[in-house]
């Protein structure tokens, strides 16, 4: 069987990050593999549809035209990123290229991970005992904040019941959270209820939940999904993660509930990014902040190159792709 001609259009110090030795080294066995253009082969070559019968892309690929994917013979891209509507518009798809997303699969495991983190932190005064210690250095002082309070004693919300949200649920039952509830208007019930969550409606959720993890993606119809009416109907002590997008929640108004003292927040991701210096919610001492760092993990990293490399080789024998992206589902990705 002739191998295909893959392009790989990906910064070579990525490329590494994510392709593994033992990756790298398949990758070759199913495919004859040569690299982009331009200094850092992140450039699509002239005439790649005509040249090439794959693509791999990532964050560090250029933009290019989607045009210059049409041609005699490409028939699939490799994202081993995350979103491909950077790269790959729907008209992509309708035109007949076949695109994979390996990034999401990957990295849910690592976002769902860190909002976690982020919620233990919170409930147990992580980062205000640890402020206190390095600012102080008094272990009395350091000892005052009100008391944690118990994951498993806590009612939990979920906005958005994707990949990362049903990793992020079976994380925080595996810890005795038993009271779990999620807002998602395409999520299946009765998978729901395998993990042993209760689908409810957004306005319920927020009145129920001592703790919400936002993991819905960012479309035209979840801009502002929590607004200000949400999170006013949280509890006194309420706690708020956000590992998704800003554009879920409505930045101003939680800002408001935060200066006030009322909720704490886990953010990782914001409306502006990198973050100003100036940004009211740098000193607040009911938030823990992080630059955007959810879904990087070492392994996370590399199990998006080998969902590439898997991709690759059931496409070269014929077998049914596992991360492709539908026509019907690209206006429901991030």
């Amino acid at each position: 069987m002739t191998k295909p001609t893959l392009c790989v259009v990906v910064a070579p110090d990525e490329y590494d990050l994510l392709f593994a030795p033992e990756s790298q080294e398949r990758l070759h066995d199913h495919a004859v593999v040569e690299f982009g253009d331009g200094d850092r082969g992140t450039e699509l070559p002239p005439a790649a549809a005509d040249r090439f019968d794959v693509v791999v892309t990532s964050w560090s690929t250029t933009p290019f035209d989607p045009a210059r994917l049409r041609g005699e013979r490409l028939r699939l891209a490799l994202h081993s990123a995350g979103s491909i509507r950077r790269l790959f518009p729907a008209a992509v798809l309708r035109s007949g290229l076949r695109v994979c997303q390996a990034g999401a699969a990957a990295m849910a495991p690592a976002v769902a991970e860190m909002a976690l983190t982020l919620t233990l932190a919170l409930l147990r005064n992580l980062h205000r005992h640890d402020r206190a210690l390095w600012a102080g250095r008094d272990w009395a002082a350091a000892r005052q904040p009100v008391l944690g309070r118990a994951l498993a004693a806590r009612n939990v919300g979920i906005v958005g019941f994707g990949r990362t949200g049903r990793e992020y649920a079976r994380m925080v039952r595996a810890l005795g959270a038993s009271a779990l509830r999620a807002y998602d208007p395409y999520a299946d019930p009765t998978v729901a209820a395998g993990y042993g969550v209760e689908l409810v409606g957004l306005a319920e959720l927020f009145r129920c939940s001592d703790v919400v993890a936002v993991h819905a993606p960012s479309t035209p119809e979840t801009r502002h999904l929590v607004g200000r009416g949400e999170l006013a109907a949280l509890p006194d002590g309420a706690i708020v993660v956000n590992t998704a997008r800003s554009w879920v929640v409505d930045e101003e108004a939680l800002l408001a509930e935060l200066v006030s003292g009322r909720l704490s927040a886990g953010l990782d991701v914001f409306d502006t990014e990198p973050l100003p210096a100036t940004s009211a919610f740098l000193g607040l001492p009911n938030v823990v902040v992080t630059p955007h760092v959810a879904g990087g993990t070492v392994e996370a990293r590399r199990a998006q190159g080998r969902i590439v490399v898997d991709e690759l080789r059931r496409f070269v024998v014929g077998e049914p792709l596992e991360h492709e992206v539908s026509v019907e589902s690209y206006d429901l990705l991030a």
